[in-house]
Parts: structure tokens; C-alpha cells; sequence
């Protein structure tokens, strides 16, 4: 017994250890690549870019169009084409493929609004008119960031002691949650961006017994929206559905699928500390929720949520074809609880 206690610690040790090599690796990776970019701008552009990480500017953060909500950086349409290649680059440090393929894809959405809408849009569609800002000095040992947000994209990544990388909020939006229009040289019809999200929830709830299903379905009529919006901080939400411990082993590695999804958009080192934070606070008090139909094509709602995060997803707009999906960490939220800590342990 006690050699099998010693190789779970030393496991568990390598596991940590491996997590902030990772860590070490994106940071230096970001910083790299934010550093290149900002020195391909302009004069200009980098005033436009450029932030102190202390900047209100930092904490500021929406999903719905620049005309509502208006944003901050430098947009990829004010770009030459080689700086467009740097901030690409600079995406791929704290994305997927999986990742920088959905981003790309929402901002190609924007092609297929512009036709739908036609002359009656509520507002100009531009699949380049996202932002890129950076905060603070990359590679700063202290703590620095940046940022990628337009219609229906939401990033952050906060970099703290060197090492340590917040991801949250993060948000991805797809409308139409599904192409149903051939519209030439945008995405063809039948495209679903954020299927990937939608099927993992479906899976859980379709898994249930009508026993089960009474606790997780926590209400018969989805939310219009996600719940958090915007908050500046949140909390757990309630009711919280069903727990993971109640579920049979299908329906456990359904609603972890789930996480996975969610985690998996970001570049493996970052995910991995997603997962570690998630791990270290006990899979069990994970729970999952749904609202509204469980049928296809209706409007639906979904949250999964721990002791550390909260994933919130809803496609109630558009009659139901239209994806709003987060991941919020409860204390970690713009790398809130990195600082703390880096704060405890160095001298200010």
C-alpha cells in the first residue's frame, strides 16, 4: 500500500511538473509571437494596440457587434498582409487547430450575414474587422496579456509569473448555428461551426432516464441568452442539474466529452492547465444542466459547471439557430486568481 500511495504522489508530482513546463512553453510562445506582431506595427497601429496591463481597457469584453459594443486594437482590415500573418501566428499560440479553425470560421460567418440580411441588416457584417490588443510588455515576468474579440469571438490570455496562463472568459458565437443558404464564396450550406458543442450537450441529455431527466432538466424554456452575459465576475448558477456522480459510466464520459470540447479549443499547454485546475477540485461535484427542448432544431440551453468553472451554452435566437457558448472560470476570470498568487509570492 505504501509503495502504491509514493507512485500516485510521484505521478500526481510529474503531472504538475509536466503542466507548468507546458505552461513555461505557451508563455514563451505568446510572448514571442506578440512581440513580433507588435513590431510590425505602425507607429500608429501600435498606439492603438499597445496597453498598460493595469488598464481598465483589459477587463473590458463583449460578444455582440463593434456598432454596440465599441472595441479597442487593431483590426485584422488595417493589417498588411505580413502583419496579418504575425497576428495569426499569435492566434495559433493560444488556440487548437481545432480552435483557430473555429474562430476563423465565425469571422467567414460574417460573409453569409452580410448575404442573408441583404439590404435590411441591422448592422455592417465584416469578416476582418476583429481586434487585436496586447497589455503590458510581452514576456514580462510580473504579468502581460492579450486579447482577439469581434462579433461573436471573445479571447483573452493573461500571463502571470512567467508561466502561469489564464484563458477566461472565453466566448465563441455562430450564427447561423447552421448554414441553411448557399452563398457563393462563404461557407457552404450545411456548415454547423459550433456543431461540435451542440452535439457533446445533446449527447448527455439524450443518455438521461426520465428519472434523471427531472433533475437535470431545470426548466422547460431556454434562457434567451446565457446567464452570465458579461458579468464581471460570476457565480455558480442554480438550479445545477444533475450530478456527474449520479450518472452510469456512458453518461460520465458523455459529460466529460463535453469539458473536453470546451477545453479542447485551446492549445494543449493552456488546456492542460484548464483541466489540472478542474482535476484538482474534484470531478465529482461536477452537475449538468439543460433547458428548453431536447428535440433538434428547437431552442435549447445547457450548463456544466464545478467548483472552478462554468460552462454556459444557448441557441435560442434565430428560432433556434443561433449559438452563444462560454467558458467562465469562478476566481480565475482575467487571470484574477494568477495574480493573487504570483502577488502572495513576490515581493512588491
Amino acid at each position: 500500500m505504501k509503495r502504491l500511495a509514493i507512485a500516485a504522489v510521484l505521478l500526481l508530482a510529474a503531472s504538475v511538473g509536466g503542466v507548468l513546463v507546458a505552461s513555461q512553453r505557451s508563455a514563451a510562445a505568446m510572448a514571442g509571437a506578440a512581440d513580433k506582431w507588435l513590431g510590425s506595427l505602425t507607429a500608429e497601429q501600435k498606439q492603438k494596440a499597445a496597453f498598460a496591463f493595469d488598464s481598465e481597457e483589459r477587463l473590458r469584453w463583449h460578444f455582440i457587434p463593434n456598432e454596440m459594443h465599441p472595441r479597442k486594437g487593431v483590426t485584422f482590415k488595417e493589417m498588411s498582409e505580413p502583419q496579418k500573418a504575425l497576428a495569426q501566428t499569435l492566434l495559433k499560440t493560444g488556440l487548437s487547430a481545432r480552435g483557430y479553425m473555429t474562430a476563423t470560421a465565425i469571422m467567414e460567418l460574417e460573409k453569409v450575414l452580410v448575404a442573408v440580411e441583404g439590404e435590411k441588416r441591422r448592422f455592417p457584417r465584416d469578416h476582418e474587422v476583429y481586434y487585436i490588443a496586447v497589455f503590458g510588455t510581452p514576456g514580462d515576468k510580473a504579468a502581460w496579456g492579450w486579447r482577439f474579440e469581434g462579433h461573436h469571438i471573445s479571447l483573452r490570455f493573461d500571463v502571470v509569473g512567467g508561466s502561469m496562463t489564464a484563458s477566461s472568459p472565453a466566448f465563441f458565437g455562430s450564427n447561423p448555428a447552421e448554414v441553411r443558404t448557399e452563398v457563393p464564396g462563404a461557407a457552404p450550406k450545411g456548415t454547423r461551426v459550433l456543431g461540435l458543442e451542440e452535439d457533446a450537450g445533446r449527447a448527455v441529455v439524450d443518455l438521461l432516464d426520465a428519472q434523471q431527466r427531472a433533475v437535470a432538466i431545470v426548466q422547460t424554456d431556454a434562457p434567451t441568452d446565457i446567464l452570465t452575459m458579461i458579468e464581471p465576475k460570476v457565480n455558480a448558477l442554480t438550479p445545477p442539474g444533475i450530478k456527474i456522480s449520479a450518472l452510469t459510466k456512458a453518461q460520465r464520459d458523455a459529460l466529460t466529452h463535453v469539458i473536453d470540447v470546451y477545453a479542447g479549443t485551446m492549445a494543449a499547454d493552456v488546456a492542460a492547465e484548464r483541466m489540472a485546475r478542474l482535476r484538482k477540485a474534484g470531478m465529482d461535484n461536477i452537475t449538468f444542466a439543460w433547458a428548453g427542448s431536447t428535440e433538434k432544431g428547437q431552442k435549447h440551453y445547457y450548463r456544466v459547471q464545478g467548483p472552478t468553472f462554468l460552462i454556459e451554452y444557448d441557441n435560442t435566437q434565430n428560432d433556434g439557430n443561433h449559438i452563444h457558448s462560454v467558458w467562465r472560470d469562478f476566481n480565475g476570470d482575467f487571470g484574477r486568481d494568477l495574480l493573487r498568487e504570483h502577488l502572495k509570492s513576490q515581493p512588491h
